[in-house]
């Protein structure tokens, strides 16, 4: 950017704009992604350089190689799903009950993604 910034002071071309507000973008969205991951300790999984990382796109990317592996997953989410609810309803657990909560909330959106990519392969 440095160089950049000196080239447009000195003789500045609609290339050297372009360059200069696209990297000035994914700047921004660096410094956005540090910053929540600094907040809350996850990443947005927009930049560039990471958005392959998400696990929607790694889920993706396991429906388009090996379907048979990510329908398992489903259901091994699904089994995991039905066994914190069960978890929930049981008196012998009740010191764990914020944990079995937090669980299944986990398990709730990650079957929310399987069920997202499976509707958007549809379409």
């Amino acid at each position: 950017m440095k160089q950049l910034d000196e080239q447009l002071d000195d003789k500045p071309t609609q290339r050297a704009v372009t360059d200069m507000a696209e990297l000035r973008i994914r700047n921004l969205l660096a410094f956005e992604e540090l910053q929540l991951f600094n907040d809350t300790g996850k990443f947005l999984y927009k930049h560039p350089l990471i958005a392959h990382q998400s696990e929607r796109a790694q889920l993706e990317t396991l429906l388009r190689n090996d379907p048979q592996e990510f329908l398992r997953r489903n259901k091994n989410v699904l089994d995991n799903i039905r066994r914190y609810e069960s978890y929930l309803k049981r008196a012998d657990r009740e010191s764990r009950r914020t944990q079995d909560r937090e669980h299944l909330r986990r398990h709730y959106e990650r079957e929310a993604l399987f069920k997202a990519i499976l509707q958007s392969t549809n379409k």
